[in-house]
């Protein structure tokens, strides 16, 4: 088991990943203030280098492997937006990168992983089948397997986003971040118990795939049926350290469904006038739907990243 990364270990992170990534703005937008009835704040990693905050984890562990492992080559699992940062920090730091991705999955992410030079091979109906290949060809092949949740560095990368949340604006009562594997959560929840410890981290998932819920709920890592299209948070089951940090510090967990998810995405384009995926849209869905409990209060949803196929893009804004 992975020791959880520490408040020291983000502010390491930044000095090793600020040349290579942006530093995203937090914005204010009165149309969702107004909508959510609270002063509300985006963050947004989805103009972040590739849309997406994952990278930042990536590139912060990739750029501490030994010369050998970078030989040897790097090969993971993802349903998109790891793929990519793995790729592109691979790319950055001289690894080769192998990216198992599910059948179906996201055909833009696929091809932005082959663009940044990484070999991708489906395998699959979803990532945590995804995961289980990728892991039986590290050890067949001698690549360094690199987990997308039980990775202190990839935690400690991402969380650096909630640094820049807390300078800029200070004064939190509440962050609303995506879950999927839970990585950003985390990284919200160990920034703000060092700088901010009355601000309250809200994890966001979907109904349609309840994995990382019940595994917090209950305090076991869980198991259960996943049916969302937003693929950034489509796992089937919790993983162990993102659990181990979010049951210590993560205040509450929300779970949002399919057509609340799409109706964020709308609302992201008509009120921001920006673009953003499922897993981005479904802290603004949450925050709609617990807007009596947010009344009044200051809130930072977490916009994770911008990487939305046509199709759901589409859907959309045909969802009533």
């Amino acid at each position: 088991m992975f020791q959880a990364p520490t408040f020291a270990d983000v502010l390491d992170a930044r000095r090793a990943i600020s040349r290579y990534i942006h530093r995203t703005p937090l914005r204010h937008y009165p149309g969702l203030s107004r909508l959510v009835g609270a002063d509300v704040w985006v963050k947004h990693e989805n103009f972040q280098v590739l849309n997406v905050f994952k990278v930042r984890g990536g590139l912060n562990l990739v750029s501490r492997l030994a010369p050998e492992e970078k030989k040897k080559g790097l090969i993971t699992a993802s349903s998109g937006n790891h793929g990519q940062s793995i790729s592109f920090a691979s790319r950055t730091f001289g690894a080769s990168a192998t990216i198992v991705v599910p059948e179906g999955a996201n055909p833009a992410k696929v091809q932005s992983i082959r663009d940044l030079g990484a070999n991708v091979i489906f395998h699959g109906p979803h990532y945590d089948v995804s995961r289980d290949h990728a892991i039986a060809l590290s050890r067949e092949q001698g690549m360094r397997y690199v987990d997308a949740a039980d990775e202190p560095l990839l935690i400690a990368g991402v969380a650096t986003y909630s640094l820049e949340i807390f300078e800029d604006l200070g004064d939190v009562n509440y962050i609303l971040a995506p879950v999927g594997a839970g990585s950003g959560a985390c990284g919200a929840c160990i920034v703000a118990e060092a700088m901010s410890p009355k601000t309250r981290v809200i994890g966001v998932g979907p109904q349609a795939a309840p994995a990382a819920y019940l595994s917090w709920k209950e305090g076991r890592i869980a198991t259960a049926p996943m049916r969302t299209q937003a693929e950034g948070l489509a796992t089937a089951s919790g993983y162990a350290l993102p659990q181990s940090i979010l049951r210590r510090l993560l205040s509450d967990f929300v779970l949002v469904d399919e057509a609340s998810i799409m109706r964020a995405i709308r609302t992201y384009a008509e009120q921001a006038h920006t673009l953003v995926e499922g897993a981005s849209a479904a802290p603004l869905a949450a925050a709609l739907g617990i807007k009596e409990r947010l009344r009044g209060k200051r809130v930072v949803l977490i916009a994770s990243g911008a990487n939305i196929s046509p199709a759901h893009l589409q859907a959309a804004f045909c969802t009533s």
